[in-house]
């Protein structure tokens, strides 16, 4: 069973389910080599929604993008604090484990999907006592050392609770270890995200949305020319749930606006913001929101171009298309590595220090100073960076694989310890019959 909540974990998630179909997919062939011998299981998967996202572009479009399947199950959670949103999630997961009795739950990522649906697993019991899912975490051991960071508080708690911990950089190892998780649990097995980014890069190459949004004009009379710009993400509470804060980050890149076209698909949650702090004059004239409108979209110099958010393929073509992105998401830091795209990330620390140390990503903080600095060293210094180990697309298969193996593992010890308790309540039931019986004679 898998878990998705929020837009991130989509993409993590759907190259496992990949994976998964391509084994069973393979598995007549090597039943058929092995003469059906100890040959492997097909593996059944259920996928659940919670619905932690349930805007339609946030939440459906990835979901058609990305070739996910339908739901088998979808909770239907919603909006809330962090905590009724957790609790909510909690209570309405459990029965439908409870109901399935999963081999294995895979949770990805930090949000509260991820810590909820892992606490649920982590203490249940199904059957017997003992009898419960191995919790397997992608996306473990990632770390900012910021606990006013709530999805901090999920990726330590999720860590903890986890049985298998598979990770995307070296540095989620070391921070497993130092926090006492068992070697023997942990995985290197690379970024199921960068897997989803190489495999849509051609598909991408396909989308409209630069001419949509007015970005490429032709050429010689044929072929195409993108007229630079610059992709601006922001999502964090810490950066858009004050005025003062917000404003600040449009300050900083509004300079950008004078060379670069800033285009900037809205948080459902940012865009309500620019509204109640009255923001809307650096996004166009009259305030309006920037949409989906070509004869619209380029307007005036000196503001950010807000649209509304965009499917997966069109927002990868915005992303290795663009001059520079300016964003305070984990994800599009190792994105923007991946492709050498420039990355401004606006926010103290980051828990990907694998973007700063080999990628493309350099840390702006959240002042207006901060960030005009950055924006300049990444325009001028132009870096490429080099693609981290193992971000090769094959992460997935990695995974599944190390799934498959621990299940065979764990069924044979299970089957183990029910022998040796069966013999050991025959050998109870014959030395009652026969005090001088023990066990051996």
């Amino acid at each position: 069973m898998s878990v998705v909540g929020a837009r991130p974990n989509f993409m993590k998630v759907a190259p496992i389910i990949a994976a998964i179909d391509k084994h069973n997919e393979e598995l007549p062939a090597q039943v058929s080599a092995q003469g059906g011998r100890d040959a492997p299981e097909p593996v059944n998967h259920v996928l659940v929604h919670t619905g932690q996202h349930y805007d339609q572009a946030m939440s459906c479009s990835f979901f058609a993008d990305l070739g996910l399947p339908k739901p088998e199950v979808h909770l239907g959670v919603g909006s809330g604090s962090h905590a009724s949103q957790t609790a909510e999630i909690v209570k309405r997961f459990e029965p439908v484990l409870l109901e399935v009795k999963p081999d294995v739950l895979v949770v990805v990522g930090d949000v509260n999907s991820t810590l909820a649906c892992a606490l649920v697993a982590a203490k249940v019991s199904i059957d017997e006592p003992g009898a419960r899912p191995l919790v397997a975490h992608v996306e473990a051991g990632l770390r900012s050392f910021d606990r006013t960071m709530p999805e901090e508080i999920n990726r330590v708690l999720t860590d903890q609770l986890s049985d298998l911990l598979f990770i995307t950089e070296r540095s989620g190892w070391r921070n497993l270890v130092r926090e006492g998780v068992a070697s023997e649990k942990l995985h290197f097995v690379g970024n199921t995200m960068i897997d989803s980014l190489l495999a849509y890069r051609e598909r991408a190459e396909k989308s409209s949305i630069l001419e949509d949004l007015g970005l490429s004009v032709p050429k010689n009379g044929s072929c195409v020319c993108t007229k630079p710009y610059a992709l601006l993400t922001l999502h964090r509470p810490a950066n858009v749930d004050t005025r003062w804060a917000l404003l600040d980050i449009i300050q900083g890149v509004i300079d950008l606006t004078r060379k670069y076209t800033v285009v900037f698909p809205a948080h459902p949650r940012t865009r309500k913001r620019v509204r109640e702090y009255g923001l809307e004059a650096y996004f166009g004239p009259n305030g309006s929101n920037r949409e989906l409108d070509r004869s619209d979209a380029v307007g005036d110099s000196g503001a950010i171009r807000m649209i509304e958010p965009v499917g997966y393929v069109d927002f990868l073509c915005l992303m290795k298309n663009a001059a520079l992105v300016v964003t305070d998401s984990g994800g599009i830091q190792e994105e923007t590595t991946c492709l050498g795209i420039p990355c401004v990330t606006v926010r103290e620390n980051t828990e990907r220090p694998v973007t700063l140390e080999m990628g493309t990503n350099i840390l702006a903080g959240v002042t207006q100073q901060g960030i005009r600095e950055a924006i300049c060293r990444q325009l001028l210094s132009k870096p490429t960076g080099t693609v981290p180990e193992l971000w090769d697309g094959e992460s997935a298969r990695r995974i599944v694989d190390v799934l498959i193996c621990e299940v065979e593992r764990r069924r044979a010890r299970l089957a183990r310890a029910s022998a040796t308790h069966f013999e050991q309540l025959d050998h109870r039931t014959v030395s009652q019959q026969h005090p001088s019986f023990r066990p051996g004679n």
